[in-house]
């Protein structure tokens, strides 16, 4: 098989996909599962333009949130535990028994042990001056 490669910063998103889909095959034919699917749950402002939310996926047994914001005005007032809590309980109904996500020290390691998560790992100096936590939370039998 004759290929190149490309260095870039800027790829597109059939770039991103055409990598996501060949890892996905493969970890399908390994695992026998191939159950991933999005998960978001948005913020809407008045005029119905989204403001924030938390983006994340389900796949074998496992919910992970990948993103997860909250505007600062909303900040306090139950939001974020609204949106975890909603993100939760659809990946309960998928059959899920666990949730995973990241957190850097500057953001809200304490809101999330708050709701039942738990460090599991930490890369030190990421960025410089700060930790990153990586952090599960059992969220029952499925």
């Amino acid at each position: 098989m004759h290929f190149t490669t490309q260095l870039t910063d800027a790829p597109d998103d059939q770039a991103r996909a055409a990598i996501l889909d060949g890892l996905r095959a493969y970890n399908s034919t390994q695992t026998g599962i191939s159950d991933h699917r999005l998960l978001a749950v948005l913020l809407h402002d008045e005029a119905g333009q989204v403001i924030g939310g938390l983006w994340g996926r389900t796949g074998y047994g496992w919910l992970f949130t990948e993103l997860l914001f909250v505007p600062e005005a909303l900040r306090g007032q139950g939001v974020g535990e609204s949106l975890l809590t909603q993100a939760e309980a659809q990946a309960r109904e998928r059959g899920c028994h666990g949730a995973w996500l990241d957190t850097f020290a500057f953001q809200a390691r304490p809101f999330y042990e708050r709701l039942g998560y738990a460090c599991f790992g930490e890369i030190e100096g990421y960025p410089h001056g700060f930790s990153r936590f990586f952090m599960k939370k059992d969220l029952g039998t499925a």
